[in-house]
């Protein structure tokens, strides 16, 4: 596999941001797409989500939706982005089970029983690659794969972790701490995965993010030379572009608020910033030092003590870039995290130029 990076690209990896000339529908043939955060938010969509991707794909680029979620089936997944509006083929959703199978099946045989702690969406991977899953020990598997199910038996849980204790192979699909539920976040997968782990005292091979099994099994499978991570989450989206050497932008419109955006370290931070996903559609540019601050399109940010400071006007994507790269220089330089206490982003403005 072979992969380039945008024409003009990132300038200084640490603290600034890629700078294109074009929009990033042009200057990469694949987006790699998380879900919850950035396409839709629980039931819903991102308000903008769907005209944003349907104009990305009308301008050549190929989507693909990644996500770390083992429990569902891709057809499934893409059957409810359609039902948002959202432009999805069946081939276009690529989950961390699909990964979880693929590292699997270079441990294992053709088929090979594997013993599943979860759900329809480990069978389904592992029926695919020509592997038989399966909970039943006495079914002589050869490996052990999990992932999170809410309808997981305890039973099926501690024949796993005997298997793997025993000296099976473990393939893990990810280890998310939370899972979105109606009442809030709940224990995920990466819970379950420290209980297998401290009983069996054997850590897994982890296939989602921030791994790079999953982002090379969505490029195998969707193809592409000049692959994007568009992501929410700097501790898997990001940070498992960076890992597997992706460019990546990071949307505002998840889990990451001003607190952890300046908190980012070197590991976490992301190619570009854009308020959402029409940041898909424009150029990107990067802030300037100036003056003991940093500058942008209208904006500035300096530092005031340890407080964060931003004056001007102008677009809010570049507000959010402006405080990004002003915030890590002065965690690079200091070690600590600057004050955005009395910092709030400003109002989204629709762009009519073309940006």
């Amino acid at each position: 596999m072979t992969t380039t990076g945008p024409s003009e690209g990132r300038q200084d990896v640490e603290t600034v941001l890629g700078v294109t000339s074009a929009p990033l529908t042009s200057e990469y043939d694949v987006a790699m797409l998380d879900l919850d955060g950035v396409v839709y938010i629980g039931a819903d969509a991102v308000p903008g989500a769907a005209k944003h991707l349907e104009a990305a794909a009308s301008a050549g680029m190929q989507l693909a939706y990644v996500t770390n979620n083992a429990s569902r089936t891709p057809s499934t997944v893409a059957a409810h982005l359609r039902e948002l509006g959202v432009p999805a083929d069946d081939d276009d959703v690529v989950n961390s089970a699909q990964a979880a199978a693929r590292l699997v099946s270079k441990q294992v045989p053709a088929g090979s029983a594997v013993y599943v702690i979860g759900g329809e969406g480990l069978f389904v991977a592992l029926e695919e690659l020509g592997l038989r899953p399966v909970q039943d020990v006495d079914a002589d598997p050869a490996a052990v794969v999990s992932g999170y199910h809410p309808d997981l038996r305890w039973k099926t849980v501690i024949d796993g972790a005997i298997l793997v204790r025993n000296g099976l192979p473990w393939i893990a699909s990810n280890t998310d701490l939370t899972v979105p539920t109606p009442n809030g976040p709940g224990p995920g997968n990466g819970v379950l995965v420290r209980a297998v782990a401290e009983y069996a005292q054997v850590e897994p091979v982890v296939a989602g993010k921030p791994e790079p099994p999953l982002f090379e099994e969505t490029l195998r499978r969707v193809g592409g030379r000049r692959p994007l991570v568009v992501g929410d989450r700097l501790d898997t989206d990001i940070e498992g572009a960076v890992r597997t050497g992706y460019d990546s932008l990071l949307v505002m419109t998840g889990v990451t608020g001003l607190p952890e955006l300046v908190s980012a370290a070197v590991g976490s931070r992301p190619t570009y910033v854009s308020s959402d996903l029409a940041g898909l559609l424009t150029t990107h540019s990067s802030p300037v030092a100036e003056a003991g601050g940093w500058e942008l399109a209208g904006w500035r940010a300096e530092l005031d003590g340890a407080e964060l400071v931003v004056t001007g006007e102008g677009d809010q994507d570049d507000w959010w870039r402006v405080v990004a790269v002003a915030a890590w220089a002065y965690l690079d330089e200091t070690g600590g995290a600057a004050d955005t206490g009395r910092l709030t982003p400003p109002e989204r403005q629709e762009s009519t130029s073309g940006r």
